[in-house]
């Protein structure tokens, strides 16, 4: 057989196991239909940095019983992952220490809320400005994420990232109010900061 056409078979072949592996394996996380992100602002400084904010944040600080409902959603489970990647599909969170996630269900919906803990407020912008483009959180509660809305925010150290949808089979629904409750959960930081001052 002929150099030139081993070369070429050799580089079609290599072509089609290229295209075959990046199906099977690079299929794209999950992602919101809608998101919305906002970095770390002036009112996060107190807790702007892990060296000015160094005890790590509890499952019981960020979940108490107080959120077991909210409004519609009722939590079905908390997690807590000191490998950040666990929480994460597709991007990396460098330097994150934890990861702390509940998942809620309610009438026709059903969401989850991730507070992850990273280095500093600029580790914490970089993290979302990956979340808009290379990957997401790691979907943990099945709902359709084409009928998904999230927000994501940097509050100094900390990512916190509320996503709902819409559960297979349910009417579309307003998804603003269950996403508005589940970032509630956030003002868990704004007690770290008034601990601080």
């Amino acid at each position: 057989m002929p150099l030139r056409l081993v070369i070429a078979l050799t580089a079609a072949a290599v072509a089609v196991a290229a295209v075959g592996a990046w199906l099977w394996f690079g299929r794209e996380a999950p992602r919101p239909a809608v998101l919305r992100t906002q970095p770390t602002t002036a009112l996060y400084a107190l807790v702007d940095s892990r060296e000015s904010d160094t005890r790590p944040m509890t499952t019981a600080e960020v979940f108490p019983e107080s959120t077991q409902t909210l409004g519609a959603l009722r939590r079905d489970a908390v997690e807590e992952f000191a490998d950040c990647g666990d929480a994460l599909q597709g991007v990396e969170a460098a330097g994150c220490t934890q990861a702390l996630r509940a998942t809620y269900r309610g009438d026709g919906v059903a969401g989850q809320f991730v507070l992850l803990n990273l280095p500093d407020g600029r580790a914490a912008d970089r993290l979302l400005t990956a979340l808009r483009s290379d990957g997401f959180v790691r979907q943990a509660v099945p709902f359709d994420p084409a009928r998904s809305r999230a927000e994501a925010r940097a509050l100094g150290h900390y990512v916190a990232v509320s996503w709902v949808g819409a559960v297979e089979g349910a009417a579309g629904g307003d998804l603003v109010e269950p996403l508005i409750a589940l970032d509630g959960l956030s003002s868990v930081v704004q007690s770290r900061v008034l601990d601080a001052t």
